[in-house]
């Protein structure tokens, strides 16, 4: 481990912070991934469904593409490959 950067410390520098719980392990982290994670899709260019708030779906000219999430998992499914592969990327 080493300090992040930005967080060095000049006078310890091979000091690092002891975790006494995971950050996935607190309350609020599923929450807080799931409204990056959304906003980062709809910046994209996707649309949350109103039935499903875990799936999106993209329509522009002949691309259609679905995002699913399920709690870490991420499936997403289009007719368009270069698409797909720019979405993960």
């Amino acid at each position: 481990m080493s300090q992040p950067p930005g967080f060095r410390d000049q006078s310890s520098p091979h000091f690092v912070c002891c975790l006494k719980k995971a950050i996935y392990g607190l309350k609020e982290a599923p929450r807080a991934w799931y409204t990056a994670l959304k906003q980062a899709l709809l910046e994209f260019g996707f649309v949350n469904t109103k039935s499903d708030s875990s799936l999106f779906f993209y329509t522009v000219t002949s691309t259609t593409a679905y995002f699913l999430v399920y709690v870490d998992d991420l499936i997403i499914t289009s007719n368009n490959s270069h698409f797909a592969a720019s979405v993960i990327q």
